[in-house]
């Protein structure tokens, strides 16, 4: 199962990278992650926020792509008080609209031709998240060793 899972995180991560660049941007998957994470629903995330919804313990390593990404003009950062605030910019929402689109007809169409049936793939979805879980819960207990 542990093998199967390194090569379903494998081929993601390739997809992303490689999606992200016929997207118009060659971007590292966290990069990818996040700034979908900041276009979800059109507004702007706390940068701790951020570190939350994709479970990033390296907030180093997620204020380095932000700035990456602030330097592409892909995203705009704010402060407010003393935190940070990370707004989608129009560049960063044309390049989301152009990864969706990629996805759209390149993946979704392949998916949807498989024997794959939604319902199925709903269920893959809430079991590799009750894995996470499981995954999480246990890095936990062996970090108290």
């Amino acid at each position: 199962m542990e093998f199967a899972i390194s090569l379903v995180a494998q081929a993601y991560n390739r997809w992303i990278v490689r999606c992200a660049i016929a997207a118009g941007a060659q971007l590292t998957p966290l990069e990818v992650l996040i700034l979908h994470t900041v276009r979800h629903r059109d507004k702007p995330k706390r940068f701790m926020d951020i570190l939350l919804i994709l479970q990033i313990e390296d907030a180093h390593l997620a204020n380095y792509a932000v700035g990456k990404l602030q330097k592409a003009n892909l995203v705009h950062v704010e402060k407010a008080g003393k935190e940070k605030i990370v707004g989608i910019s129009e560049e960063g929402i044309a390049w989301c609209d152009a990864y969706r689109d990629l996805r759209e007809q390149l993946l979704v169409e392949i998916i949807g031709e498989s024997s794959l049936e939604p319902e199925q793939l709903s269920d893959s979805a809430r079991q590799l998240q009750l894995l996470a879980s499981h995954y999480n819960q246990a890095t936990r207990a062996v970090a108290t060793m």
